[in-house]
């Protein structure tokens, strides 16, 4: 353990795996101009279902990233987390073994699971009969499996968790993890990664009123919008180291945001109009955890769900926690361009605030136009601006709320 503890959980790595890049610097290339990569699902035994359009991530070959033996035994969601878990070690000059196994620790979100390798062996086991089911069919399912696979890959043997509160948990992890790193633990990676593109896995989906089920791509996903019809579901995701940010100065690194605040809320399955009193909480409470004011926010990563009554919820919740400052602030939800990830989304939505900051601009929100709430929504082009705080929110389908305030790291990570 470090001697030296400042108590602020700083972000020294970033991995991306994402439909619109799979590493860091592709994404932010994408999402500052943004660009829309949402396309018609082309997973195959997709097409006859009524979601037609998906956030892909097409480029991706798992066995160019993962060790055979671990292939083998995990699903698509799992090989995501671990190529961006190596991503950010990397980023933070923490790759290989670490010099103490104990001080390093995991922590992942996760909603969909190994759906794809689950339906694979479920095939096999109506098809062909319960010998031919592999006995990894026990494991790579199973929602905590990206957390021990990366612990188990990288000999990571600190405090390891999984973190199951809807698709705010992936906000909830990185507090899960800032907290971690408040009671001594030195580093820990941490974030989401989905894959509910499998055919099995988008059924499931299909009970979900939100979900929208156009068939084109540059209408299907639009928030805030008169023409919001649901959101668009996403695989891929992203995963951070995040260690003392005095423990960091003393490797050198540049530290590229902060932690601050963190709060979360419950208000019920599709009650989305109740969802603006919880959201505010959470919003409310995420400032005062960081000793933010609203007038110092100056810049909002939106959940934006596409659903009427929940966007303007989110809108009215903002306004609520933030005051006369909610309506001039700027908001952003990148997300449309490619798609809403589940519990990955809140993460991915994190790392775009971080490189937000690093690079002064306000990325905008693509394939939305005709803003129909009291928002300052970033539209069309990315907006320079001096950012040094900003607030990520999230929202889950079972009624979760989740609201995170991210501080800017040094100029030199810029």
């Amino acid at each position: 353990m470090s001697k030296r503890r400042s108590g602020r959980a700083a972000v020294t790595g970033i991995g991306v795996v994402a439909p619109n890049g799979l590493r860091t610097d592709a994404y932010w290339k994408s999402v500052r101009e943004g660009l829309g990569v949402l396309d018609l699902i082309t997973r195959e035994g997709c097409g006859h279902l009524p979601l037609r359009v998906a956030g892909e991530v097409r480029a991706f070959d798992p066995a160019a990233l993962i060790e055979d033996r671990f292939l083998v035994q995990t699903d698509r969601f799992s090989h995501f987390a671990m190529a961006a878990a190596a991503l950010a070690l990397d980023d933070a000059g923490l790759g290989g073994e670490p010099a103490d196994p104990y001080s390093v620790g995991v922590v992942t979100a996760a909603g969909s699971g190994g759906g794809e390798f689950g339906q694979r062996e479920l095939q096999k086991l109506w098809g062909q009969g319960s010998k031919f089911v592999g006995p990894y069919q026990s494991i790579a399912w199973f929602y905590a499996a990206s957390t021990g696979q990366i612990s188990i890959r990288g000999g990571l043997k600190g405090p390891c968790g999984v973190v199951a509160s809807d698709e705010a948990g992936g906000l909830d992890s990185l507090a899960h993890a800032a907290r971690a790193v408040g009671r001594g633990t030195d580093v820990m990676v941490v974030g989401a990664a989905e894959a509910p593109l499998a055919p099995y896995s988008m059924v499931c989906q299909l009970g979900y009123p939100e979900l929208s089920t156009l068939d084109d791509p540059d209408r299907a996903y639009r928030p805030f919008t008169e023409k919001a019809c649901g959101f668009v579901p996403a695989e891929g995701g992203a995963l951070l180291v995040v260690e003392d940010e005095e423990r960091a100065r003393d490797r050198g690194v540049p530290v590229r945001g902060v932690v601050a605040g963190h709060a979360a809320t419950f208000t019920g399955a599709s009650r989305w109009a109740e969802s603006r009193e919880g959201l505010a909480h959470a919003i409310t409470g995420a400032l005062d955890e960081a000793g933010v004011a609203p007038e110092e926010i100056d810049v909002v990563f939106a959940d934006a769900l596409g659903v009427p009554e929940a966007d303007r919820a989110e809108a009215l919740a903002i306004a609520d926690a933030l005051g006369a400052h909610g309506t001039r602030v700027p908001v952003t939800a990148p997300k449309t361009g490619f798609g809403r990830a589940h519990c990955a989304a809140p993460v991915l939505d994190t790392v775009a605030a971080l490189l937000a900051m690093e690079h002064g601009l306000v990325p905008p929100t693509p394939n939305v136009f005709d803003i129909c709430h009291d928002l300052d929504l970033v539209t069309s082009h990315a907006r320079p601006a001096e950012l040094r705080t900003a607030l990520v929110l999230s929202r889950g389908l079972m009624g979760s709320n989740a609201a995170l305030v991210v501080r800017r790291g040094d100029d030199s990570a810029r």
